[in-house]
């Protein structure tokens, strides 16, 4: 009832899922991860035991098709299971029980240069094998673009190949980093769920765009020195939006708007990001403090 994809991004030290589904919140069963130990997406008749017990293997040193191996083993049930999953060295495995509804099968792709990037694909109850051959085409194409995209592109593609034979209902995508979470701590680089929606792929890309929005940090070689011209545009602006730079200074205005906003990821004292910038502009109070200004 599934179609999920596993992948290593070595280029970023990143390791993700992502997966759609006919059923309620799929991202509470499927996804599961760990910066430095892999990643596993459990499914079909879903024993979601897979995904703590599967991640203590990995971080164990086992492989992924050796952590595969040990939890099917003895599971009275495997036959009806489905799992994929990548380890800490981006390499990739899949099982599916020959008793998974049809179409069920999986694909699997240690990447170009035979290690670090591997990537499992695997569904069932889908509309036929093109699903996860669509999905492995798409995200291969991506090789430039950054790892929640390429998982995106990964679904969209299973979705205009047939995906879940039954229809849409919800899709989730979760992606580890080291230290990547909302201000450090934590291995959680992004996760996003779509619960119930009748176009949850599309849902979860807006969603996507969101969270590089508010929580991903900005490219230092991108920001904009707060001097000069722009510095007085920042000031007009937030005067507009009542927090009176001339009294407080600029610096202590933007930082209270930037914590306003839920910008703090982005922010850099002395320093704007365009995206930032983009947002402040189009703020309706400074937008009416515009109009005010022009007016005879």
């Amino acid at each position: 009832m599934t179609f999920s994809i596993v992948a290593c991004d070595p280029a970023s030290g990143s390791w993700g899922v992502a997966v759609a589904s006919k059923c309620l919140a799929v991202g509470h069963v499927v996804p599961w991860g760990a910066a430095g130990a892999g990643a596993i997406a459990t499914q079909a008749l879903a024993n979601v035991s897979y995904g703590p017990r599967g991640l203590d293997l990995l971080r164990a040193g086992r492989t992924a098709p050796g952590t595969l191996e040990a939890l099917v083993k003895d599971d009275p049930l495997a036959s009806r299971r489905q799992v994929g999953a990548v380890d800490a060295a981006g390499q990739p495995a899949s099982y599916t029980g020959d008793e998974c509804l049809p179409w069920a099968g999986g694909i699997v792709d240690a990447g170009a240069t035979g290690a670090g990037s591997g990537v499992a694909v695997q569904g069932n109850l889908l509309a036929g094998e093109q699903v996860v051959a669509a999905m492995l085409e798409a995200y291969r194409a991506g090789a430039d673009d950054g790892l929640s995209l390429r998982l995106l592109a990964a679904l969209r593609a299973g979705d205009a190949a047939g995906g879940d034979r039954r229809g849409r209902q919800s899709a989730a995508m979760r992606i580890w980093r080291q230290d990547a979470s909302y201000g450090g701590g934590l291995d959680v680089a992004l996760d996003l769920r779509v619960d119930d929606h009748a176009h949850p792929v599309e849902e979860l890309a807006r969603l996507e765009r969101l969270h590089v929005l508010y929580f991903c940090r900005p490219d230092p070689a991108g920001l904009l020195v707060l001097e000069g011209d722009l510095a007085n545009e920042v000031e007009r602006l937030l005067a507009g939006i009542g927090l009176d730079p001339a009294r407080r200074g600029m610096a202590a205005a933007l930082e209270e708007w930037v914590g306003t906003e839920n910008f703090e990821e982005r922010h850099v004292p002395g320093r704007i990001d365009p995206l930032v910038l983009e947002h402040l502009r189009r703020a309706p109070a400074a937008a009416l403090f515009d109009a005010q200004q022009t007016e005879p």
